[in-house]
């Protein structure tokens, strides 16, 4: 193998000239994908055999391409069966072996493509040939050194090459009996060892961010707005020294939102023009498309409004304690009629949100916020409220591979056991070793006649101390947003928040964040399955995965729960969120 092919009699190409593209990349990267922008460049994956490249290289480009960037993979065997199948292991052939796949990478991202290199390239001169090739045309270019070590590579042996090298029946393989050059100084350097895929592909898409290849919507990165334990005491003396506005529970539990990094990447409350696009376009536009289908803002009287407006920062108090610094406000028109008919569909004082919203104040604030520490509700349930990062590393923990969510503002009943089973059963059957379940019970406001919070979580810790759902995958939480009943636009916001958490399926249920009509006659304001369709059509949510609701009821025959049979409709019992509600009640 180590011989090489390359025939010096081959003759170079002369009378050659390049020529200039009539398309800017600029012009390039406006079409190419769904974020906008000129996004090309080369990420030149370099490691051992067995280091994880191929592994890291191929998630990265699925985690890429799933929020809509372009990205392709060269793979080191792949391209050796086609466009480099002419060419051995000897150094020379090494040589030229990276240097055709630098100049494929190089067009690839002059297209405005990501190129993924994965390649051992085990020499220090032709990574930087591969750079210098880049560099020459201003195109961007790093290099990933995936740091996995030889006794780790040797034990993981996937394809058998450590052992036959060992053997001595491969030749000139590196880490053996060629040497591998360790790079100078790459922009990311991977140990694989002790850490999921998931968390390798972050650390790159992080790097790639600040660098203003990728928009910030793409990173997962939640945005935690609470001042650090180290720095919370001068946070506190510095409110106390500010003007200040009293908020009602309903904006804490906002607060506690904002803060805790669910509605990421929002830094604090919304201004006029984030305000505009979650109305008019159910998503944040400003650095790449997130969905956020429902307004996070703080309104105010006009009152309040003349006295703080030209304060450069203010505190928020609830119940006169200092919760929040809201730094650099923005203030603008509360027009509630039109909030409303955009995010519910009604302007209609019965609606128990609506009529919140028109008795609050006409003049809406926005702003970056620090939150003042954890918001605690001393309710006995705070061990349940769980932030984003916290059941991050709890999935870690677990070693969970897969997490799907439930949201429910209901008690458990059998229905929705049956449904959560049947998705873990479902995961399992496509390969996930370890699928965890978020069950993640509402905790904000909800309306009078719902249950309360303490009675669903007592239900929820029974379902589970009696095995109905197994407790050694679910993990309990309390999601803290408010319940707005603003059917399928809210449900985006329900699915949105919960990838914060790296969920990454979500089973949607009927009618959900639905109510009835409250004028007669009798009858639901969104169609029962209009949320479900909504969700897998919603920008911004492309890569977390929607579970259909299937109908389940009580088989009056087999005396369990099942999934619904039109054939013999005559033998289920329907048991409804309402029906459930007064029984729990």
């Amino acid at each position: 193998m180590a011989e090489s092919v390359i025939s010096s009699k081959l003759r170079k190409a002369t009378n050659v000239f390049a020529e200039k593209h009539k398309v800017s990349r600029t012009d390039r990267g406006e079409v190419l994908g769904s974020k906008g922008g000129f996004r090309g460049c080369t990420i030149w994956f370099t490691g051992l055999s067995g280091a994880g490249k191929t592994t890291i290289s191929f998630a990265l480009e699925e985690y890429l391409v799933a929020r809509g960037i372009p990205s392709y993979g060269l793979d080191g065997d792949n391209v050796r069966t086609g466009l480099n199948k002419n060419l051995g292991f000897a150094p020379e052939d090494r040589e030229e072996n990276i240097r055709r796949v630098a100049e494929v990478g190089k067009l690839f991202a002059d297209s405005g493509v990501v190129a993924l290199c994965s390649f051992v390239s085990p020499y220090n001169k032709d990574r930087e040939l591969a750079r210098e090739l880049h560099k020459e045309v201003g195109l961007p270019f790093f290099e990933v050194f995936v740091s996995t070590s030889l006794e780790e590579c040797e034990k993981r042996d996937v394809k058998g090459l450590y052992k036959k090298a060992r053997a001595g029946i491969i030749k000139g393989f590196t880490g053996i009996d060629q040497p591998y050059e360790i790079p100078v100084n790459p922009e990311v350097t991977i140990n694989t060892e002790n850490r999921t895929v998931d968390d390798c592909v972050q650390q790159i898409v992080e790097v790639l961010q600040t660098n203003n290849i990728l928009p910030r919507s793409v990173v997962e990165k939640v945005i935690d707005l609470t001042v650090p334990e180290e720095n919370l005491e001068d946070a506190i003396k510095e409110a106390e020294d500010l003007p200040s506005v009293e908020i009602t529970k309903l904006d804490l539990q906002w607060l506690q939102v904002l803060g805790e990094g669910w509605a990421s990447p929002l830094t604090g409350f919304m201004r006029e023009r984030e305000f505009l696009q979650c109305q008019h376009f159910n998503c944040l536009l400003d650095d790449g498309v997130t969905n956020q289908s429902v307004p996070v803002v703080l309104p105010i009287s006009t009152a309040e409004k003349d006295k703080l407006s030209s304060c450069k920062q203010f505190t928020l108090r609830y119940n006169g304690v200092a919760k929040a610094i809201i730094r650099d406000p923005e203030f603008y028109e509360h027009r509630k009629e039109e909030r409303c008919a955009r995010q519910f569909g009604m302007f209609n004082d019965g609606h128990p949100y609506i009529k919140m919203i028109n008795d609050s104040g006409d003049w809406l604030v926005g702003g970056d916020v620090d939150v003042l520490g954890r918001i605690l509700w001393n309710d006995g349930l705070d061990q349940y409220r769980l932030t984003p990062n916290q059941l991050r590393a709890q999935f870690r923990e677990m070693h969970a591979d897969a997490v799907f969510a439930f949201q429910l503002r209901n008690p458990v009943h059998n229905g929705h056991a049956l449904l959560m089973n049947d998705c873990k059963r479902q995961l399992v059957e496509r390969g996930f070793k370890k699928p965890v379940l978020l069950l993640h019970p509402l905790g904000g406001w909800t309306k009078d006649d719902d249950v309360p919070l303490s009675v669903r979580m007592e239900q929820h810790k029974a379902i589970m101390d009696e095995g109905v759902l197994d407790p050694e995958s679910t993990v309990l939480a309390i999601f803290p947003s408010p319940m707005m009943y603003a059917g399928p636009t809210e449900v985006q916001w329900h699915a949105k928040a919960r990838m914060s958490t790296g969920a990454n399926f979500y089973i949607v249920g009927r009618d959900p964040a639905g109510m009835p009509h409250p004028d007669p006659p009798k009858r639901d304001i969104y169609e029962p399955t209009h949320g479900g369709k909504v969700l897998r059509m919603a920008p911004g949510l492309t890569q977390l995965e929607i579970i259909p609701f299937k109908v389940a009821a009580y088989d009056m025959k087999a005396k369990a729960m099942a999934f619904f049979d039109p054939h013999r409709k005559e033998d289920f019992d329907f048991i409804s969120g309402t029906r459930m509600r007064g029984l729990a009640r």
